[in-house]
Formats: structure tokens, sequence, C-alpha cells
């Protein structure tokens, strides 16, 4: 009899904490064990994205930090308000090779000289960051450079130009550029140039690659610089990976199949045949390459900007051009997409093309109000990791896209080099 109290009290004291904590009222909900099962897996596979981030060295084909810097200086060995790119955030996202854009705007390539000035003080810059925080970056011309400055815990700088338009008509300027650091170039940007026609200009100037760009594609593969298919049009895309004999990348592209008629994205021809050659696309971030109605919503809005300058006599780059773009994005805000986007376009290439022809080109800095919603800068990169191992991508398949594809192009484009 005195156990079945003793039980009572022991049943009653349970109850009581079950209800009471610290004084307060609870409402105890223990969820079923289903959902437990799921939060359970859920919380190990973030967990397991954030290992993987570091784990892994991680290459982004494309950040725009300093032309950033070009226009606005930043201590950018610490977290800047601005930006999506810094020491700091890249550290906590596992960012350790960002390639550097040296980017050369069209408008430049009109003016002598200015072209290859421009691209000589951001290369300058660049090296400035390694010489004043040689603790945090250091500079990378080949994947065995990023490999020994991550086992350093150290990142890499590895730089591409952005516009072919400095090389300036002198193939020696591409000797030039090499030895200055450039790993690949891409070889126009938003007008037709002296080596190709532009997926941005419907001018189709040389229906693909000039002359001399045909000398250009030639002379990079005897030098062992990269080239880069992203922002030129498809007839010039498809005679440079024709013509090249090594295999080509898009070092800022994604699948034209989300945004059907966005010329600058690739379509799925394009991307088979860049990876029959061995290549790879890196897919860009900004929501109106991913999706189709954020890029509808953007290029209605380029439309009417280029009209409403036109009308005022403005460029771009004139403050009240500015003005007036800001108070039109506030009355008429780009739909921004999600991360899960990014993933689709991976999938994308994955299935029409294979894993080792796919990888990661944020445009970082270069398209920033139209980040993805959990992929706002490179801190967040764990939440892609996160949502490929939910996908069923195994490590192997994620250590590809983080960096062996392109470390594979990088590396295959120096033999070639080799061989000339």
């Amino acid at each position: 009899m005195q156990k079945n109290y003793l039980s009572l009290i022991v049943l009653a004291l349970l109850m009581f904490s079950n209800l009471v904590t610290f004084g307060k009222p609870q409402n105890r909900v223990i969820p079923p064990k289903s959902i437990r099962h799921t939060l359970d897996k859920d919380e190990l596979l973030r967990k397991k994205a954030e290992e993987l981030a570091h784990k892994f060295i991680i290459v982004d084909g494309h950040v725009d930090l300093p032309y950033r810097l070009h226009g606005k200086m930043e201590d950018v060995s610490v977290q800047t308000a601005g930006g999506d790119f810094d020491y700091v955030r890249a550290k906590k996202g596992g960012l350790s090779a960002p390639f550097m854009s040296i980017y050369v705007p069209a408008d430049l390539q009109r003016k002598k000289g200015f072209s290859k000035a421009l691209a000589d003080s951001l290369i300058d810059m660049v090296e400035t960051l390694v010489k004043q925080y040689p603790d945090k970056f250091a500079l990378a011309k080949s994947p065995a450079d990023i490999q020994a400055n991550f086992k350093k815990g150290l990142i890499s700088l590895p730089m591409g130009m952005e516009n072919g338009s400095p090389v300036e008509s002198n193939l020696a300027n591409l000797q030039y550029f090499y030895d200055r650091g450039i790993r690949y170039i891409t070889l126009c940007h938003g007008e037709d140039n002296f080596i190709c026609d532009t997926s941005y200009d419907t001018t189709n100037t040389w229906r693909g690659l000039s002359p001399i760009g045909r000398q250009v594609v030639r002379e990079m593969n005897r030098l062992g610089i990269m080239l880069d298919c992203s922002h030129i049009s498809d007839d010039t895309f498809a005679q440079v990976v024709a013509l090249s004999k090594a295999p080509v990348i898009a070092s800022h592209s994604s699948c034209r199949a989300f945004t059907p008629g966005f010329i600058r994205n690739a379509p799925d021809n394009l991307i088979k045949a860049m990876a029959k050659k061995g290549g790879v696309i890196m897919i860009n971030y900004s929501s109106m390459f991913l999706d189709s109605v954020s890029n509808k919503t953007y290029e209605t809005k380029r439309t009417h900007l280029r009209q409403w300058q036109k009308e005022h006599n403005l460029v771009p780059k004139d403050s009240a051009a500015r003005a007036y773009e800001a108070l039109y994005d506030k009355e008429h805000p780009t739909p921004l997409t999600n991360v899960e986007r990014v993933a689709d376009h991976i999938d994308h290439v994955k299935k029409i093309a294979g894993i080792d022809y796919v990888g990661l080109g944020s445009d970082f800095d270069g398209v920033g109000p139209t980040l993805p919603d959990g992929l706002k800068d490179c801190s967040q990169l764990p939440n892609l990791i996160y949502v490929l191992l939910k996908r069923g991508y195994s490590e192997k398949d994620i250590e590809k896209i983080c960096y062996k594809n392109v470390f594979r192009v990088w590396n295959k484009v120096a033999e070639v080099a080799k061989h000339f």
C-alpha cells in the first residue's frame, strides 16, 4: 500500500513538472516522432553543409570587388556595411577562391588607352590588397597556388578580365596580362568589340568572332588563358567552342531554359557543346538570370531606362540618370527568387550535360540588389550546399561543383598551352 502512495506522489510530481517551469505555466507540446525525425535530419544536413563549405575549396568564377572598390574604397579586411564580399563574410561562408573580376566597361573601348589603363589599375588594386593583408589574402595563378593558400588558411584572389578591350588589338598584350596574373578573359561585355559580338548588342558586327578575334582565341590557348564565354553572342560562343584547342568556361552565366529569350544566359545546345569539350558553366546567382519573372521585370526596366536616357540626352553614369533609376527601382522592384532556384540551374546542367560541367559564378558585387533570398552575400554559401544535400547530391558531387570541375578545366588549359 505504501508503494502505491509513493507511486501516486511521483506521478503527481512528474505531471506538475510538465506544467510548471521556474514557476511559469508551460504548454509542453511533444511533436510526433516523424516530425522530430525530420527536424533532426534537417539540422544534421545544415551542420553537414557548414562542414563541407569549410572542408572543400570553393571557387567563385566572378566577384566584382575591384570595380566596387574603384567606385568607393573600403577596408574589406573587416566586415563592410555594403557590398557582397569581404574577408569576414568570405571566411564565414567558406569562399576560399573568388576570381577577382578586372571589369572594363564597354564605353572605354572607344577611347584609345583607357581600357588598358583601367585594367592595370584594378590589377594593382588586387595586388595592394594582398600586400596590405598578407595574413588574409594571397594571389593565385594556378590551382596549385589555391591549394597551397587554402592549407595556410588564406583566401586566394585569382584574376579574370571581364571584357577583352584592354588587349587593344595588340596580341602582345595577352602575354602582358598573363604575366600580370590574368587567367581568364571574358571576350567582350555590353557592346561588340574588336574581338567578337556580344549577347547584349543586336548589331552583329562580326557574326561571331572577328578575324583578329580568331587570333585571340589561338593566342589565349597558346598562353594558357581560359576563354570565357559569358557575355558573348550565341554565334561567338559556338565559334569559340569549335575553334579552341582547350576547354572553355562561362564564368558567370546561368541556363536560358529558365529565362527564354535572355541571350545572356547559355542555351542547352551550347552548354552541351561546351561540356563535350570538357568545359564548365558557372552559375550566376542574380534573380534576373535565374527566374523568368524576375528577368522579364528587369528587361522591362532596362528598355524603359534606355528610352528615358535617350529622350533626355543622358548616359547611365550621369547623376540624373542614376537618380531616375533609383526612383524607378523603388517604384518597380524586381521580384527576387531564392537559393533553391540556383540549385535548379545546377540540376539542369547535371541533367543535360553531367555533374562534371557545372560550377559557381555568383557575380557578387555586380548584381547585389537582385541576389536571391538565402544567397545575399558570400557568408550564405552553406545554404546552397544544404539545398544540394537535401536533393541527394553526394559529397563527391558537391566537391566537383565547388572547385574540382573548374580546376580540371584550368589545368587542362595549362596543359594544352605546353604543346603549342
